[in-house]
């Protein structure tokens, strides 16, 4: 595993790359900063609860995860040397694609800007990969992986146990038990160097915002659409059934149009993003092209 060290003798993983993402600001969405460190603090009032700003940054950066590891896990279906490796990256690729749908879905519904493109420090990520060659892929893999994965695994568990959004709750749900699952196959690879990964999880450096950041989405351009595998394991969380969007509540078929429609105008404002969904191809170590 590649390591290296700056004037003040920080270590990183992977040629200065150091993973913050508990840091993670998204400046500009909804046309909000995020402030201090009050992610408490309520931004809007939704009909599936409170929406603060932790809630919407966990989305955001439950988005931006999928941007860079579903496509590292392609690289890995092709690159890897070992079994482990390449069973590994195959998870990678069916949890994301599951978890990245979900996290459209309750993005649409509570009107937050997600990005279509990792953040620069992430594509570091992605470019060091695509960089690497035999038995060092499979290292700076599995470490690279496993330092991320237990980074956020606190976040998620703090987002499920405090927000009171129904929508964020779900998502909490889903991607706990994902990155549980990812953690849990790096380490059966076994070539995670535990002592560093401690010391990157409980020392991160502080990097500049403009790192750590995705970028806002290009006004117009197709929403990136993580494809799942064929054989794919993982389903997303049926957030029509969960929120009762389909109206099924055994009122009679006679009101079931008019109470339909109804409905459907409560989340009419989300439909319209909706429509802009396109899939796109995303191709490891290359910026998304439409396909």
């Amino acid at each position: 595993m590649r390591f290296s060290r700056n004037a003040t003798g920080t270590l990183f993983v992977g040629g200065a790359l150091s993973f913050t993402l508990a840091a993670l600001a998204y400046p500009s969405m909804l046309g909000l900063n995020t402030v201090s460190s009050d992610t408490s603090r309520v931004i809007a009032n939704t009909q599936w609860g409170p929406l603060t700003e932790g809630d919407r940054d966990f989305v955001v950066k439950v988005r931006a995860a999928g941007l860079w590891e579903y496509p590292v896990g392609l690289l890995g279906e092709k690159k890897g040397q070992s079994q482990a490796v390449i069973t590994a990256s195959q998870h990678l690729v069916d949890g994301h694609s599951a978890l990245d749908t979900t996290d459209r879905k309750v993005a649409q519904m509570l009107n937050i800007t997600i990005p279509n493109l990792p953040s620069p420090q992430q594509q570091g990520f992605v470019n060091t990969l695509t960089a690497d060659t035999g038995k060092q892929f499979d290292t700076d893999f599995a470490n690279i992986l496993r330092i991320t994965h237990g980074s956020i695994f606190n976040t998620v568990a703090k987002i499920r146990s405090t927000t009171q959004n129904t929508l964020v709750r779900a998502l909490a749900d889903q991607a706990n038990d994902t990155v549980l699952d990812h953690i849990t196959v790096m380490e059966k690879t076994g070539l995670v160097d535990f002592g560093t990964v401690l010391f990157q999880e409980t020392t991160p450096p502080k990097l500049p915002a403009v790192d750590l950041t995705p970028p806002p989405p290009v006004a117009g351009q197709p929403e990136v659409v993580l494809t799942p595998p064929p054989n794919a394991t993982s389903t997303p969380v049926n957030i029509d059934g969960l929120t009762g969007a389909s109206s099924g509540t055994g009122t009679g078929t006679g009101t079931g149009a008019g109470t339909g429609t109804g409905t459907g105008t409560g989340t009419g404002t989300n439909t319209g993003a909706g429509t802009q969904t396109t899939a796109v191809n995303v191709t490891p170590g290359a910026t998304p092209t439409a396909g």
